[in-house]
């Protein structure tokens, strides 16, 4: 996606408002409104980043377990195995083994409350 220049968002606010028959003019609630406005560009433009990032690492993970799965489900006589493929496995086995090192909490029991009183 396309970044947000800085003063964008305040720019199109200040036409939509104007459009509407409000003017913002120079004062300190227009300048508190331009630095919302800067803020969440700011804002917006992070998260695009981080968005991007995260899809280049799924992508990875996911290109990495379509081969584990082509390895696994491949006959039994095909060619070698090379760094790549090898690569990929040990990175499926590493994630693996951390998933079944965490155990799930165990609660317990409550005392059985005696069912006669006197």
């Amino acid at each position: 996606m396309k970044t947000l220049e800085r003063d964008e968002l305040y720019q199109n606010l200040q036409g939509f408002l104007k459009a509407k028959g409000v003017e913002l003019n120079a004062g300190s609630y227009s300048q508190k409104i331009q630095k919302g406005c800067d803020l969440l560009s700011d804002a917006i433009n992070t998260s695009q980043k981080g968005l991007v990032r995260a899809k280049v690492e799924i992508d990875a993970k996911l290109g990495q377990l379509r081969q584990l799965i082509h390895e696994k489900t491949a006959p039994a006589g095909g060619s070698g195995s090379n760094a790549k493929t090898e690569n990929a496995a040990s990175a499926a086995s590493t994630s693996q083994a951390k998933t079944e090192q965490k155990r799930p909490t165990v609660r317990k029991k409550a005392k059985a409350r005696k069912s006669a009183r006197k």
